[in-house]
């Protein structure tokens, strides 16, 4: 019976000096550390669901935390067991320098997107022209961006190309102008033109009266003057407003030439194709 007992300590006595001790401290280690990075993850998320970040960039951040957090723990690992950290952070600079060779596009759309997310030219829901897709944007995502077309057609664009490509945000201002231009023939009466034109869009539910809407005189040519509407409305309803402008224009162009005394009067209703009406 002493002999086993003296056995079973020397079993214990070698193990733990031979290497129990040391893998008994690494597994605490590992449950602490898995512990507290729970722990400030929880702590992230919560800071950053009350702080004035969208999901997008909350989720980068919590997304990069996460990463440095683990990462941070396998090295406490890998050391109390006793190996190079040197050797391990020298393989992951080697196996990110491989992958980022490898993926150069989708990182520079990672970067990108990181760029917008945090600058914020425009927002969900803003309207958006890029690269001549015009559309409301759907999602911005870390790769690339979701717009919906008015044809209701889906376009996703990578972030490489929104930030390298001329980008205009139609909703960003609270009012935007609408300009028409039109033709009128010498002889036409270019003040009723106008006065009738103003009247109709006076009427108009989508255009506002303050800055008040105008009609100028832009240039002459050899058989017609070229005029302009300018119309003022709110981002929201400048599609409807741009409808209402031409609506305006085009009955007024009908209403004077179908009077006897009016003389032709030639339009151009913004698609640049010149009418005789």
């Amino acid at each position: 019976m002493e002999d086993f007992i003296n056995g079973l300590k020397q079993f214990f006595t070698g193990f733990f000096y031979d290497g129990g001790l040391i893998i008994a401290r690494t597994v605490a280690f590992a449950l602490l550390g898995l512990v507290i990075v729970k722990a400030v993850l929880s702590i992230v998320r919560r800071s950053a669901m009350k702080s004035k970040l969208d999901n997008a960039a909350a989720t980068f951040v919590i997304s990069i935390i996460t990463v440095v957090l683990y990462l941070a723990l396998v090295i406490v690992v890998a050391s109390s067991l006793g190996i190079s950290t040197a050797g391990i952070i020298a393989a992951f600079s080697a196996i990110a320098l491989a992958i980022a060779l490898a993926l150069q596009d989708s990182l520079a759309s990672l970067a990108n997107g990181v760029i917008i997310i945090f600058t914020k030219p425009f927002k969900k829901g803003d309207i958006i022209m890029i690269n001549g897709k015009e559309g409301k944007v759907q999602d911005i995502r870390l790769f690339n961006t979701k717009i919906l077309t008015f044809n209701n057609e889906e376009v996703i664009i990578p972030n490489s190309d929104v930030l390298s490509e001329t980008l205009v945000n139609e909703s960003n201002m609270p009012l935007r102008r609408v300009e028409l231009p039109f033709y009128v023939c010498y002889a036409a009466d270019a003040a009723k033109v106008r006065e009738r034109i103003l009247e109709k869009l006076k009427a108009s539910a989508n255009v506002i009266d303050s800055p008040a809407a105008s009609v100028g005189l832009d240039s002459f040519g050899e058989d017609t003057i070229k005029c302009t509407v300018y119309a003022w409305a709110p981002s929201e309803a400048y599609s409807a407003a741009k409808s209402d402008v031409k609506a305006a224009v085009y009955s007024t162009v009908r209403e004077l030439s179908a009077e006897p005394s009016s003389r032709r009067v030639r339009v151009d209703l913004g698609d640049r194709e010149e009418k005789d009406v």
